[in-house]
């Protein structure tokens, strides 16, 4: 598929809970096929993105007519990182349809979402990937995302306990404020 910048994005409605199941889905069974132990088939279900479009935002990337990612937007995110100061938004679930999304989908639904943040006054736009995987903190680290710590004990769904890095982009300036105890003890600092 050629590159193209003709990109549109809506937020998503619960008439495209089946819609963003099955674009999870897929990019689960893809990074299972290329040995990135990350997401699960079947782990975030029509429920889940009901709760996600009523307690947030989750947004879909139109290309070409057609859905070619979506992606979420928190506005805290307390089992990754903890309490923190209002001036960061958290990107989650980031996706795209691997044979209709064209390349760079991925890069516009960050700065969409880096847009969406910003736009709401906050300073930060962070996420997290699982610390073993290097492949997707390269490819966050290529984006202008720094490594600012690691929860080595984020609880899934199930119980079980999985680590993750934390990883932030500086999109204004941060109040003085919202500096002070940025590292809390429970984080590991990455070198």
């Amino acid at each position: 598929m050629p590159v193209t910048t003709d990109y549109a994005f809506r937020p998503a409605t619960v008439s495209d809970t089946t819609a963003l199941v099955a674009l999870y889905d897929d990019a689960a069974h893809w990074m299972l096929r290329h040995g990135i132990d990350q997401w699960k088939p079947g782990d975030k279900d029509a429920g889940h993105f009901r709760h996600r479009i009523a307690e947030g935002e989750v947004w879909l990337l139109k290309a070409g007519g057609r859905t070619a990612g979506a992606y979420e937007l928190w506005w805290d995110d307390v089992p990754a990182w903890g309490v923190r100061p209002p001036v960061a938004g958290y990107v989650h679930r980031l996706m795209t349809d691997r044979t209709h999304a064209p390349a760079g989908s991925g890069r516009a639904m960050l700065a969409h979402a880096e847009r969406r943040i910003t736009a709401a006054g906050r300073q930060l736009a962070r996420l997290d990937c699982l610390s073993r995987n290097p492949r997707l903190r390269t490819y966050y680290e290529a984006a202008g995302y720094r490594v600012v710590g690691e929860e080595p004990a984020k609880r899934a769904a199930d119980g079980s306990t999985y680590g993750v890095l934390l990883l932030e982009k500086q999109l204004g300036p941060v109040p003085p404020a919202a500096n002070s105890g940025a590292t809390e003890a429970r984080w590991e600092e990455v070198h």
